[in-house]
């Protein structure tokens, strides 16, 4: 998956047909249409070299 940021707006782009359906999997659970908008807040820390994923919880 490649992500782009630019200032405070971040492009994600899937490489993949797997990476396409996590997405739209994603995209369906934090951007909902008929109730309000969720937010990813992050969990912990990512330091690269130490720690090897990003953790996020969904929260409205």
């Amino acid at each position: 998956m490649k992500i782009a940021i630019d200032k405070n707006v971040v492009e994600i782009t899937p490489e993949s047909s797997q990476e396409t359906e996590q997405l739209d999997s994603l995209w369906k659970v934090v951007v909902d249409c008929m109730a309000s908008n969720k937010k990813l807040v992050p969990i912990g820390e990512f330091v690269p070299g130490k720690t090897e994923l990003a953790r996020f919880a969904i929260e409205e």
